[in-house]
C-alpha cells in the first residue's frame, strides 16, 4: 500500500482534498493520512467544511494559526518535518497555492520525498500576489504535476518541466461540487435570508490587493451602492475585509447601503446553494470562478488577471478588475439575459480525483 499524506492548510484545499482523500480511503492501494496545518483556523473556515464535505478528522492537526507570510511558512515547516520523519510517507499530495502548500513542499523536499502537486501550473504573471509565488515554487520542486486546464500545460512546458511528470486530469474541484450539489440544494439558507433563487448577488471579497488598499475597496463599495439598489447582494464577509472596512472608516458606508447584506462566513453545503442559485457572483477568488463556470453562473472577478483563464475564455467569467463602468455593464447584461455563451471546460467532469489515483498508482 502507498502511504500518502494528503495536506490541507486552507478552505479551499478541503474540497480538493475530500474527494481524493475519501476514494483513498475505500481503496486496498492507499494508507492515506490527512494533515491539517490550521492555516484556516477559525471554525467557519475551517471545522465547518470538513463536516460538510464529510470528511474525517485530520490524523494530525499542527496549529500553526495566523502571522506573516514567512512566520506562517516557517511554522508549517517545522511542524511538517517532524510529522515526516516519523511517518515517512511514499508521497505528500499538496493542493492549490496557499502558504501551507509551498511550506509542506519544502519541508518533503528536503527529506526526498516525492511531492505531487494538484491544480499545478496555474500562471497569473502577477508576482506581487504571494499565491504567485507558492504555486511557481511548488511547481518547481514537485515530482508529479496534476493540471486542471490547457494553461497549465502550455506553462509547464514552457518553464522547461519534463512532459512525463505532468498529467492532465482535470479539476477536483468540480468532484466535490459535482458530489455535494444535490446535497447542498437541501439547504435552507435561501429561507433563513428570505431570498428567492435568481433574485439576489452573491459576493466575496479578501485579497490583500483589493481589501487593504483604502481606495480600492472604497472604490468597490461606491460600485455596490448602484448594485444593491437592483438586487440584494448577500455577502459572507470575510474577517480581514470586516476589519479592513472598520480600520478605513468604510462602516457607515456599508450600513447605508441596506440592499447589502453581511452575513457570517458559510460552509460548504450552504454556499454551494447560494451560489448555484445566484443571479450572478461578484468575487475575488480563484475557485469561485471555476465552480460558477460549471454551474453556468455569471461571474465578476474583481481582478486585473487571472490564474484560470479557461474560466473567461470559455466560461462564465468575466475579469472586470477594478472599472467600475466594466463592472456596471456586465451587470445590465446579466440583469438582461444578455450574457456570453459558456462551455464547461475538459475533463471537469467529476472524475479527477480517480485519474490522480490511477497516476500514482502507476508510479
Amino acid at each position: 500500500m502507498l502511504k500518502i499524506a494528503n495536506i490541507v492548510g486552507a478552505r479551499p484545499n478541503f474540497m480538493k482534498i475530500a474527494p481524493i482523500h475519501r476514494r483513498m480511503q475505500a481503496s486496498e492501494e492507499f494508507a492515506p493520512l490527512l494533515i491539517h496545518t490550521g492555516q484556516h483556523y477559525d471554525k467557519k473556515m475551517s471545522q465547518t467544511f470538513f463536516v460538510d464535505l464529510g470528511m474525517p478528522e485530520p490524523d494530525m492537526y499542527l496549529g500553526v494559526g495566523s502571522g506573516s507570510h514567512a512566520v506562517q511558512t516557517a511554522s508549517v515547516m517545522i511542524a511538517m518535518e517532524k510529522i515526516l520523519l516519523e511517518e515517512k510517507p511514499d508521497w505528500i499530495i499538496v493542493v492549490g497555492d496557499v502558504n501551507s502548500t509551498l511550506a509542506a513542499s519544502l519541508a518533503a523536499s528536503k527529506l526526498h520525498i516525492p511531492i505531487a502537486h494538484i491544480e499545478a501550473g496555474l500562471r497569473s504573471f502577477d508576482r506581487a500576489m504571494p499565491e504567485e509565488i507558492n504555486r511557481i515554487l511548488t511547481d518547481s520542486i514537485s515530482d508529479l504535476l496534476f493540471v486542471t486546464e490547457q494553461s497549465g500545460l502550455d506553462n509547464l512546458k514552457k518553464e522547461g518541466v519534463a512532459d512525463e511528470k505532468v498529467h492532465f486530469v482535470g479539476n477536483v474541484m468540480i468532484d466535490s461540487l459535482v458530489e455535494h450539489l444535490q446535497k447542498a440544494k437541501e439547504s435552507q439558507i435561501l429561507q433563513e435570508l428570505e431570498i428567492m433563487p435568481k433574485r439576489y448577488i452573491l459576493m466575496t471579497l479578501h485579497r490583500p490587493s483589493n481589501v487593504d488598499d483604502k481606495n480600492n475597496l472604497e472604490n468597490i463599495l461606491t460600485t455596490l451602492e448602484v448594485i444593491q439598489k437592483e438586487l440584494p447582494i448577500i455577502f459572507p464577509i470575510h474577517p480581514r475585509t470586516k476589519k479592513r472596512i472598520d480600520e478605513f472608516g468604510l462602516a457607515d458606508q456599508v450600513e447605508r447601503m441596506k440592499n447589502l447584506r453581511l452575513v457570517e462566513p458559510l460552509g460548504y453545503l450552504p454556499f454551494l446553494r447560494l451560489m448555484s442559485e445566484s443571479k450572478l457572483l461578484l468575487t475575488d477568488s480563484g475557485g469561485i470562478q471555476e465552480e460558477t463556470t460549471y454551474l453556468r453562473v455569471p461571474c465578476f472577478t474583481l481582478r486585473e488577471n487571472t490564474e484560470r483563464p479557461i474560466t473567461a475564455e470559455i466560461g462564465t467569467n468575466r475579469l472586470v478588475g477594478m472599472d467600475r463602468g466594466a463592472i456596471l455593464k456586465g451587470f445590465e447584461e446579466a440583469m438582461n439575459g444578455f450574457f456570453k455563451d459558456s462551455k464547461i471546460p475538459p475533463l471537469w467532469d467529476g472524475h479527477a480525483s480517480e485519474r490522480i489515483l490511477e497516476t500514482l498508482i502507476k508510479q
